[in-house]
């Protein structure tokens, strides 16, 4: 199988190259790899340059348009039977290529996803976030779990498809804003058998800080409603939690100022719930202090993502406005 990464990058120079760097220590070498530059102002072409004689790798620079058209444009040059998407900020295992490889062969995909987990290099913080983006307390515990193949929908961090996949699709049709999930649920309608491939994560660096973790969320929670203005289907009760969420903790606070006695009978649930993102935070990383600091992670994660959820749905479905 000689398979085609597809790497989408803008003004993120650092982490390209620890990107590719991981990349040249693969087990499995049967690959290119292509880095589409989507419009930078901080340009990597001097990274590519040291992964040259290292790498079989391709490097375009095109305008702005997003990550989604930016695959686009790296499937279209794209010479592989596979393709492979990972984001800039991403960290691949010697052996992950290997394992998706022998997983192909043995029982064929036509597109997967994988999981992701923190490196011990990570900060503190990116621990945190990575604990509570991929705990089963939040909405990250949806993604890299086991479920069954008809409802897995990989996340463009970690994701492969095939070349019949793409050429049946035509890759992406939304730049940004929840293109994969609407890409993943295309491919499923197509008939094409998607699963999980466990074993195939990647470390995930994600945000440095709560206020770009923030900010992060507050997009993905909009993005949910530009996936469901393509498929009704793709919105479910459970996408309301995190604003159902936000909404009680104004009701609480709000309860606070009215009538002091009477909140405390509604923070302990919240006390109960920030408990167990406490325990399970420690016990994954087995670190009290990051354990604390996923605490934190869980609520900017909850907030961000159902403000804009909230917001984007007050706006665009009840006021019907683009």
């Amino acid at each position: 199988m000689f398979f085609s990464i597809i790497i989408p990058v803008y003004n993120r120079p650092d982490e390209i190259d620890e990107l590719l760097e991981s990349l040249s220590r693969q087990i499995y070498k049967n690959f290119e790899v292509i880095v589409v530059e989507d419009g930078s102002t901080l340009k990597c072409d001097y990274i590519i340059e040291k992964y040259k004689n290292i790498l079989n790798i391709k490097y375009y620079y095109k305008k702005n348009e997003g990550q989604g058209f930016a695959r686009n444009y790296g499937f279209e040059r794209a010479t592989g039977d596979y393709f492979v998407i990972f984001d800039s900020d991403c960290i691949i295992p010697e052996n992950y290529l290997q394992i998706v490889n022998d997983r192909l062969e043995k029982e064929w995909l036509d597109a997967y996803g994988g999981p992701d987990k923190a490196d011990d290099s990570f900060t503190p913080i990116q621990k945190a976030i990575n604990n509570s983006m991929t705990s089963i307390l939040t909405t990250g515990g949806i993604r890299g779990s086991k479920k069954r193949m008809s409802q897995f929908h990989p996340r463009s961090f970690n994701m492969g498809i095939s070349r019949k996949v793409y050429e049946t699709t035509k890759g992406f049709v939304i730049p940004y804003s929840g293109e994969d999930i609407e890409f993943s649920i295309r491919i499923i309608r197509n008939g094409f058998k998607v699963g999980l491939i466990e074993d195939a994560f990647v470390y995930h660096k994600r945000r440095a800080t709560f206020d770009k973790f923030f900010k992060q969320t507050h997009f993905f929670g909009k993005a949910r409603i530009n996936v469901y203005k393509f498929y009704k289907e793709g919105l479910k009760p459970i996408y309301f939690l995190p604003s159902l969420y936000f909404l009680y903790i104004v009701f609480c606070l709000f309860l606070l100022i009215v009538n002091i006695k009477l909140s405390g009978y509604f923070f302990v649930p919240l006390f109960i719930f920030n408990l167990a993102v406490f325990i399970e935070g420690a016990i994954k990383a087995k670190n009290l202090k990051i354990g604390l600091l996923t605490i934190l992670a869980a609520n900017v994660q909850l907030i961000g993502y159902g403000i804009g959820f909230l917001q984007s749905f007050v706006k665009r479905i009840i006021f019907n406005k683009n």
